[in-house]
């Protein structure tokens, strides 16, 4: 089962890690704590739309491009019938096993 938070939150990580840079870096950044930036990269806590473009702008990339990422994952995914559900299950219960690229 998909989460869209956990998409976007392995968007955002590998956009991160693919720059070689820490979390520090970007909370700081971004002005968002450390712990909650890591929560949402783990998609544990799901950001808001102001949230969201403060992170993509410390990591100098487009909302439309990390948005457009997140959205080819989803049709990925619903093309092998893996469905896109809410919290429903927890957390936990979604994407096991599932490993996101670096872009």
């Amino acid at each position: 089962m998909l989460l869209l938070r956990q998409v976007i939150g392995e968007t955002l990580r590998a956009r991160r890690l693919g720059q070689q840079r820490t979390l520090r870096e970007v909370s700081t950044a971004a002005r968002v704590s450390l712990g909650y930036l890591s929560e949402i990269e783990r998609g544990q806590k799901e950001a808001s739309s102001e949230l969201l473009a403060s992170i993509c702008g410390a990591l100098g990339a487009p909302l439309s491009d990390v948005l457009s990422d997140a959205r080819d994952t989803v049709r990925m995914d619903e093309s092998a019938g893996i469905p896109v559900l809410d919290d429903i299950d927890g957390p936990q219960a979604a994407l096991r096993g599932r490993v996101v690229a670096a872009a």
